[in-house]
């Protein structure tokens, strides 16, 4: 029983050593040195034994647990692995997490900005409100490992607050030129995969350095940023729930390509009204009002406070400053997400820049002649705006700076402005022929027009101000059923005038007021370059019967005088019809051969007189009086004209420093030469006697009269073409004064009611007992003494032979005189044809009249000419003597 209890004893005693080693080791704290002092370690061990018994114990109690046991061990074994897991946690998230969620979070990262507006312009830059969607998208990670442990980071964080802070932006590229700086407010966003978290926030954004921006946005509009490299820095305090991780120094860059870059917004013009207006400090000026519609593709919203800018034209060449043309500015423009801006602009032009108006070296066109001239034209313009340097009083000063110098190319699209010309037409249309003398390729060289212009022109609804036209010239080409006749030139100023009216109701298609414009054009060369063309209208004009109607297209030059002063609007496009009435009623078949004309012209001959005579040649000259039934004038230096029948020419006829003007038209002098031989020969000379024969016995005859190469001397091409056109005339009727008509009244017109045969005979007596006959003779010549050579005539009594005359001497048939007397043949011997029926008559009426008819030959000469020709002729009066 005593053994019992020591042992009890004892192993209380243990027990209590153990608890006592216990309470040691749970006393022990991080101060607690891990090695004992040294003086614990020499002194001895008293408890050795006791150890060793207690050491062999707990390894038994290790191998045989009790419940007891159990519950005491598994602290220090929790305690065990979480230190562990601490410990990896440590590394994880000090070494191997910031990298790998700095990978994730810069490659799963998603920001879909939903909104950017400007709350207000402040003094330093502007107050800007960032709205959008921040998620985490595991997807655009790469590697898998990155991922998968991001996910897990990012699961266990959940979510992650950024303290205020400054993000600045710079362009490494251009010397690290700082475009701005933004100050963040704090934001707490979800990190988990998928999760999104609406953004909204308000940053004051501060422009950085001006010049260095103003070059970054001169490359940009110049097209020169290819590429750019934006680097963006900031130290971000970061904390997650109670975690503080620090601040974070962040720097990201982002490479922006050509795709990349934004371009320039597309915009339309919808308006442009040009206005006058009075000028603030006296004077009246021009004012234009631009309508823009700009599209908007970005999720932004701001107001635009008021600008001022210059709008600028280019200069002669690409390398000279441009030239101010106006100011403009822009009202207060409210700018709406992903919505079409309208933007109205006022620009206003004090006055023309000399610069402007002035003509270029080695050039006839001024900046302003090349900027009109595109735009009427259709073609593009290039206008360029720069920010004014005067700052408008509710712009913010850095705004004006800013723009200052920034200079923007604004495409301009021209204006096609259609049929500008409503009516076209002429009056008081003089044509002059070319001048036979002019040097070649010279202006009188070609025909002349000379002409009254009245065009009325449309003017565009653009056009609200009033102008004046004092001056026109032109290069104007003349078509005819498409083809090209001519050119007129009118290269030099021609004097004008013109007058607004309004549209009338016949010009239903004008929209806006009209310009009558009126000029006076003068001796216009007229350049045939199609002479084929030309023979076309000759041939419809003359001997069609039938108007034409000419096309104009010219290029003109107006010289306008406006509330700016006076302006030369070069190159304008104007197009127009001319009707052209016939000179010919015309029978339509177009051959050449139209008796009309002579009822149009109806010329009348008279006062003829011989100029010069050779063996086989008469020169002569006439008056003529004709009709001219156009209402165009004429004016003829030099025509040439061959007087041809059945194919041969006999001769030619020449007319000089004659004006026709419309209606009728007298004493014109025509010089003629009648000349059979020179150019048909012997067959020339038969047709010549033959005409001459028909023409004296008072037949229906005919000539021809045709152009030909030498028509017009400075235009042989021109006289070829129309050659072979010819103008069939009835041949005029000579006729002899009437008695006691002093010279007669020259109008050709038949008093006596005879058809017109010519009554060279005016009276007969037949001689019974002498046998012989005399004749008064009136002569057509007025002024040349006309020789009867020789006669060999027959007369006859209704178809019965009367008696045959033969006469070889010759004799003088001297004009008629100033009483109308004609000339008394010397008595010619008669054969009487004895017998028969006809002499029978002739002496039942002795004492008496008979009319009797001849055939004859008959020797005429004038001078050196000669030529004997038949006569056949009736109505003969002839008085019966003993």
């Amino acid at each position: 029983m005593t053994s019992i209890n020591q042992a009890a004893a004892t192993d209380q005693a243990q027990h209590r050593g153990e608890q006592h080693a216990t309470d040691q080791y749970d006393a022990a704290t991080e101060q607690t040195p891990l090695l004992p002092p040294a003086d614990a370690e020499a002194q001895p061990d008293q408890s050795q034994p006791h150890r060793d018994v207690s050491a062999r114990r707990a390894l038994l109690s290790s191998l045989h647990p009790t419940a007891k046991g159990s519950q005491r061990r598994w602290p220090s074994i929790l305690a065990l692995l979480l230190l562990s897991l601490l410990v990896l946690l440590v590394m994880v998230f000090a070494f191997l997490a910031p990298s790998t969620v700095a990978q994730y979070a810069q490659q799963a990262v998603v920001f879909e900005p939903t909104s950017l507006s400007i709350a207000s312009f402040t003094s330093s830059g502007v107050r800007a409100r960032i709205q959008g969607d921040f998620r985490m998208d595991a997807r655009r990670v790469e590697r898998k490992a990155v991922r998968d442990l991001g996910r897990f980071f990012t699961y266990i964080a959940r979510e992650a607050e950024s303290g205020a802070s400054e993000v600045e932006v710079s362009l490494p590229e251009y010397g690290n030129v700082v475009l701005g700086t933004a100050r963040i407010p704090a934001i707490k966003v979800y990190l988990r995969n998928g999760h999104r978290t609406h953004v909204d926030f308000l940053s004051d954004l501060a422009p950085g350095d001006v010049d260095g921006i103003r070059r970054i946005a001169n490359d940009w509009i110049d097209g020169r940023l290819g590429e750019v490299r934006v680097l963006g820095k900031a130290s971000v305090p970061v904390k997650s729930g109670i975690f503080s991780l620090g601040k974070q120094k962040l720097q990201q860059e982002m490479l922006f390509a050509n795709k990349d870059i934004p371009s320039m917004p597309r915009y339309d013009i919808e308006k442009l009204n040009f206005r006058e207006m009075d000028l603030p400090h006296g004077g009246r000026g021009m004012a234009a009002d631009v309508a823009l519609r700009v599209q908007n593709h970005y999720p932004v919203d701001f107001t635009i406070p008021p600008l001022a800018f210059n709008i600028l034209v280019a200069g002669c060449h690409e390398h000279d400053p441009f030239i101010k043309l106006a100011d403009a500015e822009t009202h207060p423009l409210h700018v709406q997400p992903k919505h079409t801006v309208d933007l109205n602009v006022t620009g206003l032009v004090h006055q023309l820049p000399e610069a402007l108006t002035q003509d270029c070296p080695d050039s006839h066109k001024s900046p302003l002649d090349l900027l009109l001239g595109k735009y009427i034209h259709g073609e593009t313009n290039t206008l360029y705006v720069r920010g004014s340097s005067a700052p408008h009083p509710h712009t913010p000063h850095w705004l004006t700076a800013l723009i200052a110098d920034l200079t923007v190319p604004m495409p301009l699209p021209g204006r096609t402005f259609g049929h500008l010309i409503k009516n076209f037409s002429l009056a008081d249309t003089h044509l002059g022929l070319p001048d036979p003398f002019a040097a070649p390729d010279t202006d009188h060289s070609n025909p002349r027009l000379s002409a009254r212009v009245r065009a009325l022109v449309a003017l565009p609804q653009d056009l609200n101000f009033n102008l004046s036209v004092s001056r026109v010239r032109a290069d104007a080409d003349v078509f005819y059923r498409g083809a090209k006749l001519g050119e007129l030139d009118l290269h030099k100023w021609q004097m004008a005038n013109s007058t607004r009216v309004a549209a009338s109701e016949s010009e239903g298609d004008a929209d806006g007021p009209m310009l009558m414009v009126e000029c006076l054009i003068k001796d216009a060369p007229l350049r045939i370059t199609d002479d084929e063309v030309f023979a076309d209208v000759v041939r419809a004009l003359v001997f069609g019967g039938r108007g034409v109607v000419m096309r104009i297209r010219a290029v003109v030059d107006v010289e306008l005088t406006t509330a700016l002063g006076g302006m030369v609007v070069r190159g304008v496009p104007a197009e127009g019809e001319v009707p052209v009435k016939p000179i010919s009623g015309g029978n339509g078949n177009g051959n050449g051969n139209n008796g009309d004309i002579n009822t149009s012209f109806r010329p009348r001959i008279f006062d003829l007189q011989i100029l010069h005579t050779t063996r086989t040649s008469l020169t002569l000259t006439a008056l003529v009086n004709l009709t001219n039934p156009t209402d165009y004038a004429a004016s003829v230096p030099y025509l040439d004209i061959l007087i041809t029948t059945n194919g041969s020419v006999l001769g030619h006829a020449t007319v000089r420093n004659l004006h026709l003007a419309p209606g009728e038209n007298s004493f014109m002098p025509v010089t003629a030469v009648w000349d059979p031989a020179a150019r048909g020969g012997a067959e020339g000379v038969g047709v010549g006697r033959e005409l001459l024969s028909q023409y004296i016995s008072g037949w229906n005859t005919t000539i021809t009269l045709r152009m030909h190469e030498g028509s017009l001397p400075t235009q042989p091409a021109l006289g070829r073409a129309l050659a072979r056109f010819g103008v069939e005339l009835p041949t005029p009727r000579l006729q002899p004064p009437s008695r006691g008509g002093g010279g007669g009244d020259g109008d050709g017109d038949d008093d006596d009611g005879d058809g017109g045969a010519p009554h060279f005979i005016e009276d007969a007596t037949m001689h019974l007992l002498t046998s012989t006959a005399t004749f008064t003779l009136l002569s057509p010549l007025t002024h040349t003494i006309l020789y009867i050579t020789h006669i060999n005539a027959t007369a006859f009594y209704k178809g019965a032979d009367v008696g045959h005359v033969f006469y070889e001497l010759p004799f003088a048939v001297p004009p008629v005189d100033g009483e109308g007397r004609g000339t008394l043949t010397p008595r010619l011997p008669v054969e009487w044809s004895l017998g028969s029926v006809g002499y029978e008559a002739v002496r039942r009426a002795l004492g008496g009249r008979l009319v009797l008819s001849a055939r004859a030959v008959v020797g005429v000469g004038v001078g050196e000419w000669g030529e004997r020709v038949w006569f056949e002729g009736g109505g003969i009066g002839a008085g019966v003597r003993l």
